[in-house]
């Protein structure tokens, strides 16, 4: 079986790379080749994400760049069209959300050739979020949904997708996580940043509807830095949210005693530094997960959660990013221990095997 792989964006990158190693180790019966988007492609976004990965250079690289939502899957879906009938692949494999997992399914299924999703089923149900329309687009017309809990099972039947086609497998995100959590350990990220372990938060924000607004980003910083009292916080900013921060004085000020803005890091460099956190606040999707098999208070900094298997089985909050929410929610996090919680079901580390053993039999 030939399976043409498609990452576009950072966390396409935890999810392909433990499957990239089961058809490896599964051997004969799998040819993988791998097509990099370039839907991020500043090296400290995607190179450094490859080596510490330890995946393959891509077989082809798009260099899509950055552009409106529009631009990006136009872009990918015009270079990626003659990759696809020059390699003819019997499967097309997306992971996630991104502009890059909708476009390289929609060229895939025009030209008659088979498309898996990995991590179907999940829903906001929140359809102003850009990632939910390509979630809800993309599990429309796959022919296999492998899904990382049994509530986007549930959501997938209730929208009428045949049962045959819906496959419960885990979460392959946290294969590559408990995969790399030896070496992430290793590195040492908060002693190397003076940070006494336990003793500081993890911030990351990157969603429009939090950074794009002045107002709405000075007002999530004021509740971040209120709640916290005198907490360090770690600030991994990508150089545009950065920009935006030097017209915040209190976000300044604070730079200068507590709140510690440094460059993207890489996976491991990151890994290494939730796994000591007191409390980990973000938008993102993938660290409510990481933060769950970690055992790690999170406070995620939206309206709703695609995720919402974090709120049942770990110590995920959902703060919304109004003043009130946010300060309510880290209060509520600081108060608890870090502890560890009951993985949510077959997230064990062996999600990429299961799929590959599915597509196997395929063959």
């Amino acid at each position: 079986m030939r399976v043409l792989s498609v990452v576009g964006a950072r966390p396409n990158f935890m999810k392909v790379a433990p499957i990239i190693r089961a058809m490896r180790r599964h051997g004969a019966p799998f040819e993988s080749i791998l097509v990099h988007t370039g839907q991020h492609y500043d090296v400290r976004m995607s190179d450094s994400f490859f080596r510490d990965l330890a995946m393959p250079a891509p077989d082809y690289n798009l260099e899509v760049g950055s552009g409106s939502h529009a631009d990006q899957t136009a872009a990918v879906m015009t270079r990626i069209e003659p990759v696809l009938k020059d390699v003819s692949p019997d499967l097309v494999l997306v992971v996630g959300d991104v502009n890059s997992t909708l476009a390289a399914a929609l060229t895939a299924k025009k030209l008659n050739q088979r498309v898996a999703h990995v991590e179907a089923g999940l829903r906001s149900g929140d359809r102003t979020m850009p990632e939910e329309i390509n979630r809800l687009a993309t599990d429309a017309i796959c022919d296999d949904l492998f899904t990382t809990d049994r509530l986007a099972d549930e959501n997938l039947r209730r929208e009428g997708h045949p049962a045959d086609r819906i496959h419960f497998v885990g979460n392959v995100m946290i294969d590559s996580l408990l995969a790399a959590l030896p070496a992430a350990r290793e590195i040492g990220s908060a002693e190397r940043m003076s940070l006494p372990a336990g003793e500081y938060a993890v911030l990351t924000l990157h969603r429009p509807a939090n950074v794009d607004d002045p107002a709405k980003l000075a007002e999530i910083f004021d509740a971040i830095l209120d709640a916290t009292g005198d907490l360090p916080i770690v600030f991994p900013a990508h150089p545009r949210t950065a920009e935006k921060l030097t017209a915040l004085p209190r976000v300044q000020a604070a730079a200068k005693t507590r709140l510690m803005i440094v460059e993207p890091l890489g996976y491991l460099e990151f890994l290494s530094l939730l796994t000591t956190a007191r409390i980990v606040l973000t938008d993102s999707g993938g660290l409510q997960e990481e933060t769950t098999v970690l055992g790690v208070p999170c406070v995620t900094l939206r309206e709703n959660t695609e995720r919402p298997i974090t709120l049942e089985h770990g110590a995920n909050r959902l703060a919304g990013v109004s003043r009130g929410g946010i300060t309510t929610a880290i209060g509520a996090a600081l108060a608890m221990k870090t502890q560890a919680f009951p993985p949510p079901e077959l997230w064990d580390g062996k999600a990429a095997e299961r799929i590959v053993q599915t597509l196997a039999g395929r063959t």
